[in-house]
């Protein structure tokens, strides 16, 4: 197992180191000095709440240094605490800036290698801890591992409904497929049936005959009706000899 030397302690802990980090070793301590001492619980909620950039980059060394104590030495991360965190100097950038009169100056971008490292408790000092909160009416907090943890398995969940989901989208858009290849069959066949229809239209076509039978009775019953006329004629021709007889028959008695 790994140990850490605490106050001329040796303890069990592990480290983490980040290099080559793109930022001043200045900036970087003035972080490092907050969490220092600090339960990892506490150390990582600083972090998350600090307003400081570097701030990302510390926390995931911290969190690394605590991982390798869990699974590398099996540890638990409720019983660590930020030991030691300190900030070398790494390799500087040179570069520079052109200015007025042909002039150029420097500009150094700075890097710095940090290194966390997290001890546990000892027994004594886990007491008194557990004592304390008692005294304030709650329970060691759960660790930032834990709560990573959870985060971990959540997401996890949530990346396997989504495959979930996908894979029951990617089905209902074949039956969708599928039921629109069966409707795009079924109205073929309706519109294959529909055309006997059309046919039957050609044959109302060939009814047409029955209609000129009909105008030859028509025309034949007309005809027919002729002699009627003329029947007419001869009874006005009857009654003109008629009157001619009558007056024929006055003109005698006037003479007689």
């Amino acid at each position: 197992m790994a140990t850490v030397t605490v106050d001329n302690e040796t303890r069990p802990g592990s480290r983490a180191v980040a290099k080559y980090v793109r930022s001043s070793a200045f900036k970087v301590r003035e972080v490092l000095d907050l969490v220092r001492g600090k339960s990892y619980s506490e150390a990582r909620e600083i972090l998350t709440f600090s307003e400081r950039r570097i701030s990302d980059a510390i926390a995931k060394c911290l969190d690394s240094a605590v991982a390798n104590a869990e699974h590398n030495h099996e540890l638990d991360g409720d019983e660590l605490y930020v030991a030691a965190c300190y900030a070398d100097e790494g390799p500087t950038l040179k570069r520079w800036r052109p200015r007025a009169r042909g002039r150029a100056t420097p500009i150094r971008k700075r890097t710095c290698h940090i290194t966390v490292v997290v001890a546990r408790y000892s027994d004594e000092e886990l007491a008194a801890i557990d004592a304390r909160l008692a005294l304030k009416g709650t329970g060691r907090r759960s660790s930032a591992a834990e709560a990573r943890r959870r985060r971990v398995a959540a997401s996890r969940e949530r990346d396997a409904e989504r495959a979930e989901d996908h894979d029951h989208d990617e089905e209902d858009l074949e039956a969708m497929d599928e039921t629109d290849v069966v409707e795009a069959d079924i109205e073929d066949v309706e519109e294959g049936e529909d055309e006997p229809v059309a046919e039957s239209d050609d044959e109302d076509g060939e009814d047409e005959p029955v209609a000129e039978s009909d105008d030859s009775e028509t025309d034949d019953d007309d005809g027919e009706d002729e002699p009627v006329a003329e029947t007419d004629e001869s009874d006005d021709s009857e009654s003109q000899t008629e009157t001619e007889t009558e007056a024929d028959v006055e003109a005698d008695e006037k003479e007689s």
